[in-house]
């Protein structure tokens, strides 16, 4: 027998194989955390005396800031009022924390994963959180509806849209005046 190098196996090397590889893109939840939170009952206790039919309002304020060079905190903020006629029953906020590790996303991208992934994601902690303290303040649970962040990042882009192309159309008939002599 010979020896015969058998080159029907080897891959050829392209252009391709020979380049770096760039980064993938990765986006992953670090740590959860509460930053903030608390719960004011000012009618109690005479609020316990009567019955209960509150009005509710509930309020939530997203916030991304850049924490390094590759990650981003995204705090949700909620905010539910409770109140029956003139009184306020009870008042309790809590604000949900998230560290997101971002890289090699494009801007579009990490402005999406920002703005809906990660308050999707932060939303039933933070939900979980508010309801404990509602019930631990002796009111029934408060169990807050979900929320599409979908949805609505779609409608504040859509918004923006409008706007710039709004300003658009009020500067180009300004552009178009000749200055009179």
């Amino acid at each position: 027998m010979t020896d015969s190098t058998n080159n029907e196996n080897q891959v050829p090397e392209t252009a391709a194989q020979n380049q770096p590889q760039q980064p993938q893109a990765h986006f992953e939840l670090m740590r959860v955390y509460v930053k903030d939170s608390s719960i004011e009952t000012p009618s109690s206790p005479a609020c316990f005396t009567r019955q209960l039919k509150p009005e509710i309002k509930v309020e939530f304020d997203p916030k991304i800031s850049k924490f390094n060079d590759d990650s981003y905190e995204v705090a949700l903020r909620i905010t539910a009022t409770c109140k029956q006629e003139n009184d306020t029953l009870f008042v309790c906020e809590v604000n949900q924390a998230g560290l997101f590790l971002t890289r090699g996303i494009p801007a579009p991208a990490l402005e999406y994963l920002l703005c809906v992934t990660a308050p999707t994601v932060l939303f039933p902690y933070a939900r979980e959180f508010v309801s404990n303290l509602v019930n631990r303040a002796s009111f029934p649970p408060l169990n807050l509806a979900p929320i599409n962040f979908d949805a609505l990042f779609r409608v504040r882009k859509q918004r923006q849209a409008q706007a710039a192309h709004a300003a658009a159309q009020q500067a180009a008939p300004a552009a178009n005046e000749e200055p009179q002599a």
